[in-house]
């Protein structure tokens, strides 16, 4: 799991310091909308060359780990 995780990366001046593909210009939110749009996993490799299938696979766990937080409520 820590391998696919590594395969994203944020750097302030690229793609406005939002999180990447293996420091591609290719941008978590944009793999996971073609995912929303109903791409299957191979559209999404015919689409983007570049990319490789773990990379799909790591901007999945990386949106998972990014929701999944506790909520507090004040009492």
């Amino acid at each position: 799991m820590n391998s696919l995780i590594n395969r994203i990366t944020t750097n302030p001046k690229q793609c406005g310091g939002r999180p990447c593909i293996r420091g591609m210009r290719i941008r978590v939110t944009d793999v996971l909308d073609l995912i929303s749009n109903g791409l299957s996993h191979a559209e999404i490799l015919d689409e983007m060359p570049d990319l490789e299938a773990d990379d799909i696979k790591a901007a999945v766990s990386y949106a998972r780990q990014r929701v999944d937080h506790p909520v507090l409520a004040a009492a």
